[in-house]
């Protein structure tokens, strides 16, 4: 006997008409590339997404095709979310931190039709514009007083502002299949070309069910967040939809993403909650140590997208009174898939107990599921010390590439992440590191994470980065390429001394080496493969 409820499937659109019905007056506030403030409502946003959805019928953009945008978190970024998966068509999300040859690949491989940008991104679209044939059209993200003056584009610019003031805002949301396509975004790429992740509608709203729940980023009507994670990379970890399912106040920070601007936004709006990577939180962190100042309204912070030190949890929560919520996923998850959220238990626990939970990625949302195998595919045990390989499968977990139709990189039905992980009787699971950036040292297994976090606790060190370096004996040996503070005196042997007897003796790194920076990728992780091929033969080389 089959149940006797309605049906109606989970569409994007769906959500933006919720946030319109019934949380119409809640703000939406944005740090514009233009420079000034720009604030409107909920309602605001469903009518100018209408009037963009007539518009791109207009230019003849049909169900499936894609939509590209070069764009920093903003209003129009928001309305462009909705107005293109809300009509059928499908949303694509494009790196700018991508080197130019992986943009204008991506943009052939997803065959845009038309790519709106931000004015701050000019200079990229003229020089990606010669290197493909797919989109006629570009649009530039503003309004007809600061539309640029282009020469030599040999496609048709238009504006983004015209384009809204040329329709009007009677648009029906079509009733789409929910498993037909809603947006796209490619992985970083950092080696290999880019791949693409196909979201669906249902894939998409059932991400922002699991990521809103208490126990994952625990988001409602009373919070005001600001993603500082890119709305170009991953949908922003869901935050866009999940404000609109919840009812959020929502915070833009444009394209100013330094730690003075971010600490001046999140008093001025009073944010609660604000999610990004650690790269982004240290200079917020650094700003708020040299002034002086205070967070009067942020309760917590979501961190992900690389391993949160515990020097950084400790900050926010003993000086600051900011509650650290550790997150990990990837693109081919939505991005959401586990999120350090404590039981009862972990509360009873002493603080540097607490903070060695923290330390790890979390537990599974509802919705996914995880396990980790050995290198035979046979399941381990959850005992928080034998490590393996981390699948995943779920609701939004991808099943193949876009474009791949012939292939697919799933086993038995579970997606290999590419990390190496443990997870403990409580179901917390830490990755100790990337398959591909294991440290594998007279045989044994060394995680560079953990060297990594240890390093990271000493007050000199800014940043950590621990890679395998070729050994005449042991073929591979943890080398620590730190970043110290200005000003710092600082030595390699002050710092091993500082490592030594936190870690098993053996893991010790053999050497330090001071550098000025460390390379970022499109998405803010560290490069460790850059790192490898400049310091790899340090050991054979002394």
């Amino acid at each position: 006997m089959e149940g006797l409820m309605m049906q109606q499937p989970l569409l994007v659109a769906s959500l933006l008409m919720h946030a319109e019905r019934h949380h119409g007056t809640q703000e939406i506030v944005s740090r514009r590339v233009e420079g000034d403030i720009h604030r409107y409502r909920y309602r605001d946003l469903a009518q100018r997404a209408r009037r963009m959805a007539n518009a791109l019928a207009g230019l003849g953009i049909g169900k499936g095709e894609r939509v590209g945008t070069l764009a920093w978190n903003g209003y129009r970024h928001m309305e462009l979310y909705f107005a293109v998966s809300g009509s059928g068509s499908v949303l694509h999300t494009l790196n700018p931190r991508l080197h130019v040859d992986q943009l204008a690949y991506i943009i052939e491989h997803a065959q845009d039709r038309v790519v709106f940008f931000d004015l701050t991104f000019l200079p990229l679209i003229e020089s990606v514009a010669p290197r493909v044939k797919s989109p006629k059209v570009f649009v530039a993200m503003t309004d007809r007083a600061h539309m640029p003056q282009v020469h030599g584009l040999s496609v048709e610019l238009m504006c983004y502002e015209d384009l809204i003031d040329l329709h009007d805002d009677v648009f029906d949301w079509p009733l789409l299949d929910e498993n037909s396509a809603s947006s796209l975004c490619y992985t970083s790429g950092t080696t290999g070309n880019p791949k693409g992740v196909l979201y669906s509608h249902r894939s998409t709203v059932l991400h922002t069910y699991g990521a809103a729940l208490p126990d994952s980023l625990n988001c409602s009507a009373r919070d005001v967040i600001l993603p500082v994670v890119p709305m170009f990379h991953v949908n922003a970890w869901g935050l866009p939809y999940i404000a609109c399912m919840v009812g959020a106040k929502l915070v833009f920070p444009g394209p100013a993403l330094d730690g003075r601007s971010l600490y001046e936004l999140i008093e001025a709006e009073q944010v609660t909650l604000s999610a990004g990577v650690p790269t982004v939180w240290q200079g917020l962190l650094t700003h708020a140590d040299a002034t002086g100042g205070t967070f009067s309204s942020m309760r917590h912070t979501v961190i992900g997208g690389a391993p949160c030190p515990t020097a950084m949890t400790a900050a926010f929560q003993q000086r600051h009174r900011v509650d650290v919520l550790h997150a990990w996923g990837m693109t081919e998850l939505s991005p959401v898939g586990t999120v350090c959220s404590f039981k009862t238990a972990q509360l009873s626990l002493p603080m540097t107990d607490q903070y060695a939970v923290q330390a790890k990625q979390g537990r599974a949302l509802f919705g996914v599921d995880m396990k980790i195998v050995d290198a035979n595919g046979a399941e381990l045990p959850w005992d928080g010390n034998v490590a393996g390989d981390l699948l995943v499968r779920g609701h939004w977990v991808t099943r193949q590439y876009f474009g791949n139709d012939d292939t697919s990189p799933l086993r038995d039905g579970w997606f290999p992440t590419g990390d190496v992980a443990k997870i403990d009787p409580d179901g917390f699971m830490q990755i100790t590191d990337r398959s591909k950036d294991v440290i594998k040292s007279g045989g044994e297994w060394i995680s560079s994470t953990d060297i990594e976090n240890i390093a990271y606790l000493h007050p000199d060190v800014t940043a950590a980065v621990c890679i395998a370096a070729r050994h005449p004996k042991w073929d591979e040996r943890p080398l620590l390429l730190i970043v110290k503070k200005p000003d710092s005196e600082l030595t390699g042997v002050e710092l091993l001394d500082f490592i030594d007897g936190r870690i098993a003796k053996w893991w010790k790194p053999d050497a330090v080496i001071f550098v000025e920076s460390v390379p970022l990728g499109a998405t803010g992780k560290v490069l460790k493969h850059q790192l490898r091929e400049q310091f790899g033969n340090h050991y054979l080389s002394a």
